[in-house]
């Protein structure tokens, strides 16, 4: 049973001890109340605590965000190694750093948001944002743990990433691209019309490939992190199937013929291409000779090629739903929202249908004031 004791300090000061049992038992105290009231205040917020299930043990509170952190850090098998790294670097440069010596009692809402403010001030938003959510997701952590009553990182103001614009390459910029990128084109245009991550397109392996259906099956990943490749399961970690135009049949044919169905469709056949350098990579290269060639043609990446299909298929008549299979998106909605700009036409669509609807249904003959207004 929980009470109140009084006791002198070494100042002769009168002082007030509390001592209670925690909910598993084990007897402990506070000291250092002022007044007796204060202790009796302390004393009924513990209880209530307790009777909710939200007790947290001022010695579990105590720990260092640096412990928790390593911990935290050791749990997060479920990431992906290319989407770990940027994790693990977030926590090194600028968590660690700053919160590692805090105990979580010490963490105040205003201090992270004093932090947060001045990360924004030199980082860019996602740079900030991935920043946050190690902070935040340890002390959630925390707070699952009983370590902590609430999340002191919840609710403070983040910045907005923006989105980058998306480049869209017609078909001619697609082939004037292939053709000079000699011996890659077939695999610039299975990026730009099949909407392949690079990582899925070079691990393509000739097993893979049915010629008859026209079919890509895609159940492997290989992503380069820290200069090593990694191979895995697709980004959603979900096999799909998807199609490729008949005017790459042809191409691909040729290059699994003959093959071992475990040799590669792509690069050697042996060793999974590397992304190319953005500076002086095979695919700038391509993009700079063909901006010699066509003025226009504008600054791409081979993610952009992802783009370039989603485009591509959209105007061709595919809807949302075949756009997310193609893509391999979790949901029709995600494609919605990255891809949006490129549906504005079934908006109008939708409008000039409505419109002809209504036409048809001649709604003129239904009011009773004369003919409907025009």
């Amino acid at each position: 049973m929980a009470t109140i004791e009084a006791y002198t300090n070494a100042a002769g000061k009168t002082l007030y001890r509390v001592r209670y049992r925690t909910p598993d038992r084990q007897q402990t105290s506070k000291r250092g109340f002022k007044t007796k009231r204060d202790a009796q205040q302390f004393l009924h917020e513990l209880e209530s605590s307790k009777a909710k299930g939200s007790f947290v043990n001022p010695a579990d509170s105590r720990a260092t965000i640096g412990a928790l952190g390593a911990q935290w850090l050791s749990h997060q098998s479920h990431l992906k190694p290319s989407a770990l790294r940027p994790v693990e670097s977030a926590w090194r440069l600028h968590v660690e750093p700053v919160w590692g010596r805090h105990v979580l009692s010490e963490i105040r809402h205003s201090d992270v948001q004093a932090w947060v403010t001045k990360l924004t001030g030199s980082y860019s938003p996602t740079t900030v944002l991935r920043a946050y959510g190690v902070l935040a997701g340890i002390l959630d952590t925390a707070v699952k743990d009983r370590r902590l009553a609430v999340n002191p990182a919840r609710g403070v103001n983040l910045p907005r990433k923006t989105a980058k614009r998306k480049i869209y390459l017609t078909h001619q910029q697609v082939a004037l691209l292939a053709q000079q990128a000699g011996v890659n084109g077939t695999l610039v245009e299975v990026l730009a019309y099949c909407g392949l991550r690079w990582g899925e397109a070079t691990a393509l392996r000739v097993r893979d490939v049915d010629l008859e259906n026209r079919r890509f099956s895609v159940h492997e990943n290989a992503v380069m992190v820290s200069n090593t490749i990694h191979v895995g399961t697709p980004k959603s970690h979900v096999s799909r199937t998807v199609p490729f135009p008949k005017f790459l049949a042809g191409d691909i044919a040729a290059r699994a013929a003959n093959e071992t169905p475990e040799r590669l469709l792509f690069g050697d056949g042996h060793e999974h291409m590397r992304l190319p350098n953005s500076r002086d990579g095979w695919f700038a290269a391509s993009v700079r000779r063909a901006q010699k060639i066509d003025p226009t043609f504008p600054r791409v990446t081979p993610h952009d090629l992802r783009h370039t299909a989603a485009s591509l298929a959209v105007s061709a008549g595919a809807n949302v739903k075949a756009v997310q299979r193609m893509l391999g998106h979790a949901s029709a909605a995600m494609t919605l929202d990255v891809y949006s700009d490129l549906f504005d036409d079934d908006l109008n669509a939708v409008a000039k249908a409505l419109d002809k609807a209504r036409r048809k249904a001649d709604v003129s003959k239904m009011s009773p004031n004369g003919p409907a207004r025009t």
